[in-house]
């Protein structure tokens, strides 16, 4: 079986296409995992809407309990540390991180940057050993593979590899960087551009990426179907 965790990181409550001021990165989310339980039922779906509530800001109070070891905390700490123990568990447990991230303002927004403060723990999802300093840190989620899926969407166009824009765009790049130093290799981008301009290169855009979703959906499912054992 194969869990997937899907996160929805736009503040807007409901679909493009569906719903008045829709969401983009929802629809792509919601077609992902639809397509999914399309052909595995039985797959679980963790879902957690970090848009409508976002994680808690890293405090003072959280650095300290983060960085005392476990069997020094105190109550308060591991109430502090409740939150994001939640949310590491959800991607130790995860096989698929379904990722909606928009961009603004050239990356993602802040409730994304306070969900991977939460899971970047040392102890949890990194290790950091001092008296190696040329290799310290050793990522905990190398155990098996994980995919991180990006659905992102754009005002403007041009922002993929390669695109005039493309120095623009530090959403991809910062959620690999993050998502990488915690042991996640494998990674997935679908984005849908021209949404400040809309018309028919928007709509050509979402139906680009509608498609490219369902192809990436039949690629990872084909490439985590059992072996058949031999006869």
């Amino acid at each position: 079986m194969t869990t997937l965790l899907h996160i929805d990181a736009s503040p807007r409550p409901g679909r493009a296409g569906t719903d008045e001021h829709g969401s983009h990165t929802r629809r792509l989310t919601d077609h992902f995992v639809t397509q999914w339980r399309r052909r595995r039922p039985g797959d679980t779906v963790v879902r957690r809407d970090i848009g409508a509530r976002p994680p808690a800001l890293t405090t003072v109070e959280w650095i300290q309990a983060a960085f005392t070891a476990p069997e020094r905390h105190q109550p308060w700490m591991r109430e502090v540390l409740a939150e994001s123990d939640t949310l590491v568990q959800e991607v130790l447990d995860a096989d698929v991180l379904v990722l909606g991230v928009p961009m603004y303002n050239f990356s993602y927004p802040a409730a994304f940057k306070a969900w991977i403060d939460n899971i970047v723990r040392v102890g949890r999802t990194v290790d950091f050993d001092p008296s190696n300093p040329e290799d310290s840190f050793t990522p905990l989620l190398a155990d098996r593979p994980r995919h991180a899926v990006i659905l992102s969407s754009r005002g403007d166009h041009g922002m993929n590899p390669g695109g005039p824009l493309a120095h623009m765009n530090h959403l991809e790049a910062s959620v690999r960087t993050a998502l990488g130093f915690i042991g996640i290799e494998r990674f997935h981008e679908i984005a849908i551009e021209h949404q400040e301009e809309g018309g028919e290169r928007l709509d050509a855009s979402i139906a680009d990426a509608l498609s490219r979703v369902e192809s990436l959906v039949d690629e990872l499912q084909q490439s985590r179907e059992p072996v058949p054992a031999c006869a």
